[in-house]
């Protein structure tokens, strides 16, 4: 998990990287400023959840093995919110992927959550 982890960071961080260059050069004269402002915010979440990935594989071994789910859920909220984010822009503002981007949002929330909970000391029946 941890290695897979370590590469989707890597990866996302790169692409974050290429599609924040890419907004500011190529899109900034193509779309509305409120089309760039979607992007950046895209951007920005994608930025914030693979440092928090990394940040919680960094700290792994203090936590509970919920720490996972934490992982899992940045990973599905990157690709569903920024994923549709991106896409709104790019295809001319397709409506249905507007629904994936709430679902995206949850995924990031319930994986800050899970990150909370997986530092709670754990009970033993000793």
């Amino acid at each position: 998990m941890i290695r897979f982890a370590i590469i989707f960071a890597a990866l996302s961080g790169l692409i974050a990287v290429a599609l924040g260059a890419f907004g500011m050069h190529a899109l900034k004269e193509v779309v509305s400023p409120e089309r760039l402002s979607t992007w950046q915010t895209a951007v920005f979440y994608q930025f914030i959840h693979t440092i928090a990935i990394i940040g919680v594989i960094a700290l792994s071994h203090h936590l509970s093995p919920l720490w996972k789910k934490s992982i899992l859920l940045f990973i599905l909220g990157i690709l569903c919110f920024s994923g549709s984010l991106y896409t709104l822009v790019l295809a001319d503002g397709i409506g249905k992927f507007a629904l994936i981007t709430p679902m995206g949002g949850l995924c990031f929330i319930f994986g800050w959550l899970c990150l909370a909970l997986s530092a709670l000391p754990i009970k033993s029946n000793t």
